[in-house]
């Protein structure tokens, strides 16, 4: 019992550690689907039954099963299981959900904005909507690359400011003798040398040379921030003090900046929305590099499976395939409210969310009502949640009824 609390108490730290950047239920999900497997796992090898019939063999060796049974005490043993496994896999874990999750947020906005743009525009072809859509999520992915570069180019940048000013008619002595150390901050180096990213770049033709005084900008913000005064003080010169120095600069003065966002958004119509969710796809990247891995350090795939283009296509597909007949249940189950006071947004929402309902079975109902609830805050009006909700709820409870629905 003693294990199973520390084990206990360890997940509940490691959950705290992301609470703030993913969905905690959509990893309970996941960790409990893997409990449920071994659970059957267990019970068809008997091991557990075995174990309890041995409580009265051998009584001092087993005395942690006494009066254990697998019928009566399945909750028991879920949750027992449930931390054990937390308490080893959890880092992992979180690690391949984190990803997932912030790949299945900008889908379904994306999904969200090119539905709503279908409908607005009375478009027929369904062929060039989805075609559209994923033009728009390899936007997303191309900021998040240009994202990586702008290490690259500020640093470069940096070098070329040094010059001019060591090139002055009378330069300063500080001029002459400038700090160094962001110019040979090792981890810039390394994201300057890592080969997807050179790859991407090149393929791509991902590049900031005509936005130089966008750059320009970035190292002004950069080297007047307290970040950059702390970094050229400290008296560690190391790798992981390299690298926690950008992840910073990342955090706090690029992430929610007034002038990048408007930059951003002006420079590429798919960014409108983007920004944010791709800054925290480079947040963590900065966090997963490693000095021994190099250049061959791994960036964050476009989808992290197959499955997650599979999402995509299926979502997008069957939200306007069974468009009608998601309206039908929308209109049948809003009756109480004013047509003319139900906004665009909110249908297309409740349309896109019912598909991801009935045809994915893996994802759970709360987790779909969660996302696009949130969803609603942003793009819809301040009453549109209870709205959405409540009708999402309606129409859950009556498919539940029916048996057109069967999972939770």
């Amino acid at each position: 019992m003693i294990v199973l609390l520390a084990a206990h108490v360890l997940m509940t730290v490691r959950l705290a550690q992301f609470r703030k950047v993913t969905s905690i239920a959509s990893t309970r999900n996941c960790v409990q689907t893997v409990v449920h497997v071994l659970i059957l796992v267990l019970q068809r090898l008997s091991c557990l039954h075995k174990a309890c019939n041995s409580v009265e063999k051998s009584p001092r060796k087993f005395s942690c099963f006494r009066g254990l049974s697998i019928k009566k005490d399945k909750n028991f043993i879920k949750k027992a299981l449930f931390s054990v496994i937390c308490s080893i896999f959890a880092p992992k874990l979180l690690q391949i959900v984190f990803t997932r999750m912030i790949n299945r947020v900008l889908i379904r906005i994306k999904v969200l904005q090119i539905v709503y743009a279908y409908y607005q525009k009375g478009a027929k072809d369904l062929k060039v909507a989805e075609n559209e859509l994923l033009l728009s999520l390899r936007r997303s992915y191309d900021l998040y690359h240009y994202f990586l570069l702008l290490i690259v180019d500020v640093t470069h940048m940096y070098e070329r400011m040094i010059d001019t000013k060591r090139n002055k008619y009378r330069p300063t002595e500080e001029e002459l003798n400038p700090d160094m150390r962001m110019l040979h901050n090792r981890f810039a180096k390394q994201v300057a040398e890592n080969e997807s990213l050179q790859k991407y770049v090149k393929e791509h033709g991902v590049s900031w040379a005509d936005d130089m005084d966008f750059v320009k900008k970035v190292l002004e913000l950069i080297t007047t921030s307290e970040i950059y005064a702390d970094y050229i003080k400290n008296e560690e010169d190391s790798y992981e003090v390299d690298k926690a120095f950008w992840r910073l600069v990342f955090k706090r003065i690029i992430t929610e900046n007034e002038f990048v966002d408007d930059y951003l958004e002006e420079k590429s119509i798919y960014w409108n929305d983007d920004v944010e969710i791709i800054e925290s796809f480079v947040i963590k990247t900065i966090k997963r590099f490693d000095e021994q891995a190099g250049s061959k350090q791994e960036l964050i795939p476009m989808f992290s499976n197959n499955d997650d283009y599979v999402f995509v296509v299926q979502l997008f597909r069957q939200t306007l395939l069974q468009g009608e007949e998601y309206r039908s249940f929308i209109d049948k189950h809003s009756k109480n409210w004013e047509s003319e006071r139900v906004a665009n947004m909110d249908l297309v929402i409740m349309q896109v969310a019912l598909a991801e309902i009935l045809n994915f079975p893996s994802i759970p109902i709360s987790v779909t009502l969660n996302e696009y609830i949130d969803a609603a805050k942003y793009y819809s009006t301040p009453k549109s949640c209870t709205f959405i909700n409540g009708v999402l709820d309606s129409i859950v409870g009556e498919l539940k009824e029916e048996n057109r629905l069967l999972k939770n």
